[in-house]
């Protein structure tokens, strides 16, 4: 919480001044944060120590008569030990900051009590004068030089190297997941854990699967060297690109003529039925690999870029558990809007704010494959004058 006097015009005008002169202590010390969990790994930043901080603050700040003041007392209604940090100015005028450090409970272990003060004075203080004290972690690669130069893969905390490709599976996930900045495996190490992590994705055997590993294995693979954790992308690429596949051609079309199915029931074969002549019936689930083929080689409707996925529109049919709509209606995406229209919560919401009729175009896309339906659509429609009528008369 930020205090001040009643005006704060001349303390400001001097701390701007200041502030012209002050410089970013040298970050000699490095944090190590231990993981919580098994799989995480050690995340480490550089940062300054408070001494130094202050002999750069107070030679300063008293060239301009300001003066750094920081006292601690105890919040019994909120059962806190508080840190108020006080830049006072000659004329009278001051700025001061309150910051919680740890709870009253902590006075009985006074080490840990005064670990978290003494980050508390620092952390204060360097704000409230505007200088830098640590690694931000969302700034560029903390490894060293050396390392860069070697192509040693990219370690920063928050961001992550990704799994490659334009719009990977893990891509919009490891926005959710902090990335450590573990250091780089030695080779012999980097090769075992290839070699585990290569197993692992051998064994998925669905998309939805292979995110959600892609997610939990990101920090593991950004430990590796920069040739094992290029073949291990280069095997998700791939294992992914075969599980697409596979989503996409669990079954055939069927034509409906051959639609009976004969199932062993109590020792006798029974013939299935066909839930799409029925009084209230199912919808048909076509399913055409060379249709899907088709759509694959279109442009992306968004952006226009190849190579695409194939879309299945999840509002045209109604859900089924573990089935997709019908190879009727698809549409080809790029990979990036493909996983960005599956991450969002309103299909249909989405495709109206990109302008596009979505299910209008997986119809052209049918009849470019499937001429045959308009024909058979319209022979229908003639020998049934009041199904034409109606059409006629909402035209």
């Amino acid at each position: 919480m930020q205090r001040s006097s009643e005006t704060i015009g001349t303390i400001a005008a001097a701390l701007a001044k200041a502030q012209a002169e002050l410089v970013n202590p040298e970050k000699s010390l490095v944090a190590t944060i231990r993981p919580n969990g098994p799989r995480g790994a050690e995340q480490t930043f550089r940062y300054a120590p408070l001494s130094s901080g202050l002999d750069i603050v107070r030679k300063t700040l008293s060239q301009h008569e300001i003066a750094t003041m920081q006292t601690t007392s105890i919040d019994d209604a909120a059962g806190i030990v508080r840190l108020s940090t006080v830049l006072a100015h000659a004329s009278g005028e001051w700025i001061a900051s309150d910051w919680p450090v740890c709870a009253i409970t902590e006075t009985a272990t006074p080490h840990r009590m005064g670990a978290a003060l003494t980050y508390a004075r620092r952390y204060t203080l360097f704000t409230l004068v505007g200088i830098a004290g640590e690694d931000d972690l969302d700034a560029p690669d903390l490894i060293d030089p050396a390392n860069r130069a070697a192509g040693q893969p990219n370690t920063r905390a928050g961001k992550g190297t990704g799994w490659g490709g334009n719009g990977s599976t893990a891509g919009h996930a490891a926005k959710k997941k902090s990335i450590s900045t573990a250091s780089i495996l030695e080779p012999e190490q980097s090769a075992v854990e290839r070699d585990r992590l290569l197993a692992e994705l051998e064994s998925l055997d669905c998309s939805e699967g292979a995110a959600t590993w892609a997610q939990q294995a990101l920090g593991d693979k950004n430990r590796l060297t920069a040739s094992d954790a290029k073949r291990l992308e280069d095997a998700f690429q791939a294992q992914l690109a075969g599980l697409d596949r596979q989503d996409a051609a669990s079954t055939e079309m069927v034509p409906p003529s051959l639609m009976e199915s004969h199932i062993p029931q109590s020792g006798k074969s029974v013939a299935s039925i066909d839930k799409s002549t029925l009084t209230f019936p199912e919808p048909r689930r076509i399913r055409d690999r060379t249709h899907r083929k088709f759509v694959m080689r279109q442009p992306c409707l968004i952006c226009g870029r190849t190579p695409c996925d194939v879309h299945h529109l999840r509002f045209t049919q109604c859900s089924a558990l573990g089935r997709k709509v019908s190879d009727e209606f698809t549409v080809a995406l790029c990979r990036a809007h493909h996983r960005e229209v599956h991450n969002c919560a309103d299909e249909v919401v989405w495709w109206q704010r990109s302008g596009i009729d979505a299910a209008a175009e997986a119809r052209k896309l049918w009849l470019e494959t499937h001429p045959l339906s308009a024909v058979v659509a319209d022979d229908i429609n003639s020998d049934c004058p009041a199904t034409a009528n109606e059409e006629n008369g909402r035209s």
